[in-house]
C-alpha cells in the first residue's frame, strides 16, 4: 500500500470515529453529565460488556505499546494518543499514534 494512501486511511477511520463517537455519545452525557454511569452504560449486558472490555484492553495495550517505543525507539508525544484513546476512543487514539510514528521514523 502506498504511503500517502495508508496516512490517509488512518486519518479517515480515526476522525471517522470521533465525529460518530461525538454523534452518539455527546448529546446524551450532554442531558445527562454523569460520566460514570455513562461508562457503566457500556456494562448493561454480557455483549456490551464484552466490546467494552476488548476496547478497556486495547486501550492498554495501546498505553504498553507507548511507553515502550518511547523508550526504545524515541517516539515523542505518544501520551496524546493515550489520552485520545480515552476520549473518543482507541480508535482515533490508535490511528493518531501511527501517524506520528510514522513522521517521526526514517522511511523504509
Amino acid at each position: 500500500m502506498p504511503r500517502p494512501l495508508y496516512q490517509a486511511l488512518l486519518l479517515l477511520l480515526g476522525l471517522g470515529f470521533a465525529a460518530a463517537f461525538a454523534l452518539i455519545v455527546l448529546p446524551p452525557l450532554a442531558a445527562d453529565p454523569d460520566v460514570l454511569a455513562a461508562f457503566a452504560a457500556g456494562f448493561v449486558n454480557p455483549y456490551a460488556s464484552g466490546y467494552a472490555l476488548d476496547a478497556i484492553s486495547c486501550w492498554m495495550l495501546l498505553l504498553v505499546w507507548v511507553i515502550y517505543e518511547r523508550q526504545c525507539h524515541g517516539i515523542r508525544h505518544g501520551w496524546l494518543a493515550v489520552l485520545l484513546g480515552v476520549a473518543p476512543g482507541v480508535a482515533t487514539g490508535l490511528a493518531f499514534y501511527l501517524l506520528l510514528r510514522l513522521r517521526q521514523q526514517p522511511r523504509l
